[in-house]
């Protein structure tokens, strides 16, 4: 039994990344690449993973379809990175499947919403760099976040001074909606392009009736210096 034991805890050898230890945990293939100094992804994490743990490292980003060969991935671990950039697709291929997603302690200021709204993980997002906008609102409103996180996702910048340090659900609940603001600046923007659209047609008309009136003049005054019928027949 201890050798069975032991044959568990071993790598696979060639299929596990050299900077990870593969193994079981709680019946099903773990990945464990934790403090191993990585700066990317491992290209060669086993297709039958389950967990996979990448935390502690100086992983600054997630690619496209970085995991989309992973279809039973359930649980990911990428907290205590140095992530800032996360693509549209980081996830794709593995959003129906993944049960739990630890971002927290990263460097991440925005991400798209569409890359997490597309996941049925619960989400961790804690003790990032946070800028308060409406794509974190919404991610916030409809992604399925961990509740015992919700509050440490803390404004680190937004569009006024007074929400920053603060947290967001703080914010949110004050009934601040940065997705209405960004709404008002939009319709701003169309009403001043409508505007110019319509000053620039009656520009034009004014133009194109006072050249009319000019061309006008122009041919009544010649008509009147033409000498008159009567004038010719005398």
């Amino acid at each position: 039994q201890a050798f069975f034991c032991l044959l568990l805890c071993i790598p696979w050898g060639s299929s596990c990344p050299p900077s990870c230890q593969c193994t079981e945990w709680a019946g099903a293939k773990a990945v464990l690449c934790s403090s191993r100094h990585l700066e990317e992804i491992p290209k060669d994490i086993p297709r039958d993973a389950v967990f996979l743990k990448l935390d502690a490292n100086s992983i600054t980003r997630i690619p496209s379809n970085a995991f989309r060969h992973l279809s039973h991935l359930e649980e990911l671990d990428l907290s205590r990175n140095a992530i800032e950039k996360i693509d549209r697709a980081a996830f794709k291929g593995v959003a129906a499947g993944l049960r739990t997603l630890d971002l927290s302690s990263n460097r991440i200021r925005s991400v798209p919403k569409e890359a997490l709204l597309a996941l049925s993980a619960k989400l961790r997002l804690a003790n990032n760099p946070w800028h308060c906008g409406c794509a974190l609102q919404e991610v916030l409103w409809e992604a399925r976040l961990d509740p015992d996180s919700v509050q440490d996702i803390t404004c680190h910048t937004a569009p006024r001074e007074e929400y920053v340090g603060k947290p967001l659900l703080q914010v949110l609940d004050a009934g601040v909606n940065f997705c209405s603001a960004r709404q008002r600046t939009t319709d701003v923007a169309m009403f001043i392009t409508m505007f110019a659209w319509f000053a620039m047609v009656i520009v034009y008309v004014i133009c194109y009736v006072r050249h009319n009136r000019e061309d006008t003049c122009k041919h009544v005054g010649y008509l009147k210096s033409l000498p008159s019928t009567q004038g010719r027949a005398e």
